[in-house]
């Protein structure tokens, strides 16, 4: 298949976000993260297409939906080198890297079956301490975690 028809194989998008470079097994935690089940926006998502970066990665497509620098930060826990296109009238008008944040709130169930927030009906809430590593440190019990420990709310 010609490169050419294999860009077909996803509807252009007029104005909306292309969330792009996610690797295939972190794609459905990228929806959940995001709540992007819940849009009521034409919501176009691609699983296994070739990558010559990835292997296979995952694509989101969303109609009319622009994501706040916070929304989209927190996809750095699961997919840290996540690309987004924000689409204008077909045309990309601006290209964003997922970033981690310093905070993580409501994000990130912590390890500790002890901790208040396994026990009371509270928020999360930890302090990221190693960007590159993804290592995250719970704001009440201290209880540090690593990405691949990590379960997302």
């Amino acid at each position: 298949m010609s490169e050419n028809k294999q860009e077909l194989q996803v509807a252009a998008l007029r104005d909306g976000t292309v969330i792009d470079h996610i690797p295939s097994d972190k794609l459905f935690a990228v929806v959940q993260i995001l709540g992007i089940e819940r849009l009521t926006s034409n919501v176009t998502i691609g699983f296994n297409l070739d990558s010559k970066k990835l292997g296979k990665k995952g694509i989101i497509k969303i109609a009319d939906k622009f994501f706040c620098d916070e929304e989209i930060n927190r996809i750095s826990v699961v997919a840290p080198h996540v690309k987004l296109n924000i689409i204008r009238d077909y045309a990309v008008v601006e290209k964003k890297e997922a970033r981690m944040p310093d905070e993580l709130h409501d994000i990130v169930k912590c390890a500790n079956p002890k901790c208040i927030t396994n026990n009371e009906p509270m928020s999360t809430f930890f302090h990221v301490i190693d960007k590159e590593n993804c290592t995250v440190r719970c704001h009440y019990c201290e209880k540090e975690q690593h990405r691949e420990e990590i379960a997302i709310l």
